[in-house]
């Protein structure tokens, strides 16, 4: 596997942050729709697709198995080959740091009659795979992994495959999506019973693609043998990649920005709750739908922010987004505590731990526990910075800190922001433009 040469880069206080700006597409919705298109019989047309590594990954491996997809400008065409006509792959699929993109395609290819084998980066090949393997075991995908559940691994799918009702034992919106992409092409209903809501991206494509799906009470239930019709779709912002921007915002003086055409799926916007229990000043403008999911403009104005308790029935309605909020707890007034966040753990890294050794370093008091943090905040005053920190091959790590950066009385540097290429690589580019 080729590797890439490390990328350092500082960041240190400057001036306010001011400006508009539109974020990269939604990476969560960007992978779904490129696998629904896939599986419409025609041409499908996407704008805003994010641009990021991941989702470059997703449509590599939908190429390497017969689906032909080409860019004009900000406009992908999708070949759809129609559900269950997804060719044998001559190659590995590579995939990257992506787990979305892992965990989804081999629900994807769970019901076809073929086999694929995954790899990944380094960090990829970390994560564990075993809550996907499980469910799709049990509809009749043979799966060899590596020891412990991770990549490399070898999916030979089964078709007809055997419908099946899987209860979630963790709030899971990928363990979800892929049961669901696995029920496409298998006779009967499919059901995905959820006890804690999760992100409902696929089922809102699904339906707008013009699956036969039901859901109620916690109840997702999807007919198989499904004939997608093609779409021309329009990819919201992603709220995820704005959260580091807001946050920027928010704790520099004097900063005001607008993030333009972004997600707003009450599914994805618990970071914006708490933020505003903790005094932010953000605005929603321009309230719209873009093709099934709510969107809209954030205009966020510096704000002095205070400690909150962060409720665990929020996690998954935030959970990519608690690096950036440790930074924005770290330099608010008293104490922020959070718990329940023990999957944080098995992200592209420890998150837990990598933003507490990065936020020590800076000069901020933190308490490390199993599932979460408690981090006592600056009093809204720069932390002292001056040191370099770890990314820990996270791109929400590097891009936490980065905006960390920017609030410390002495620059920083992050020890490589290449892995920030996965989500936003125009990143670095945006915060700098914006704070000139």
């Amino acid at each position: 596997m080729t590797s890439v040469e490390a990328q350092p880069m500082t960041f240190g206080p400057g001036g306010p942050l001011r400006g508009t700006v539109a974020v990269p597409g939604d990476k969560s919705i960007s992978h779904r729709a490129l696998m629904l298109a896939a599986m419409a019989r025609g041409r499908s047309r996407i704008e805003g697709l994010s641009e990021g590594a991941d989702v470059a990954a997703t449509a590599a491996a939908l190429g390497a198995m017969g689906v032909r997809i080409e860019r004009t400008g900000a406009v992908w065409s999708v070949n759809g080959v129609g559900t269950g006509c997804l060719l044998q792959p001559d190659r590995a699929l590579k995939m990257g740091n992506s787990g979305t993109s892992t965990r989804l395609l081999m629900g994807l290819i769970a019901s076809h009659p073929i086999t694929a084998t995954f790899t990944g980066d380094a960090s990829l090949c970390r994560r564990p795979m075993n809550r996907v393997i499980r469910p799709l075991s049990r509809l009749g995908a043979n799966i060899a992994a590596a020891p412990g559940g991770r990549l490399p691994l070898t999916l030979r799918g089964l078709c007809p495959a055997a419908p099946l009702v899987h209860r979630l034992d963790i709030a899971s919106a990928q363990v979800k999506s892929a049961l669901l992409l696995a029920g496409l092409n298998t006779p009967g209903i499919t059901e995905v019973i959820e006890p804690v809501p999760t992100r409902d991206h696929s089922a809102r494509l699904l339906r707008r693609f013009g699956a036969d799906i039901m859901i109620e009470d916690g109840s997702i239930r999807l007919r198989g043998e499904a004939e997608l019709r093609p779409q021309h779709l329009h990819v919201p912002g992603d709220i995820s990649s704005a959260a580091f921007l807001a946050v920027a915002a928010l704790i520099v003086p004097g900063s005001e920005l607008r993030l333009t055409n972004v997600g707003n799926n009450p599914m994805r916007t618990g970071l914006l709750r708490v933020l505003a229990e903790m005094g932010a000043d953000i605005t929603l403008a321009d309230e719209r739908d873009r093709d099934g999911e709510p969107a809209a403009d954030l205009i966020v104005r510096a704000s002095p922010l205070a400690g909150v308790d962060v409720p665990p029935e929020i996690v998954p309605a935030m959970i990519d987004e608690f690096p950036i909020l440790f930074v924005a707890a770290a330099f608010a007034q008293g104490t922020t505590r959070t718990s329940g966040l023990a999957e944080l753990r098995v992200k592209e890294s420890d998150r837990i731990a990598a933003m507490a050794a990065g936020l020590r370093a800076i000069g901020a008091r933190v308490e490390e526990a199993e599932d979460g943090l408690t981090i006592h905040g600056s009093g809204g005053g720069p932390l002292a910075g001056g040191t370099a920190i770890a990314s820990a091959l996270d791109h929400r790590i590097a891009m936490s800190f980065a905006v960390a950066g920017l609030r410390c009385a002495a620059p920083l540097t992050v020890d490589d922001m290449t892995p920030v290429a996965t989500s936003y690589p125009g990143f670095a580019s945006a915060l700098r433009s914006l704070a000139a």
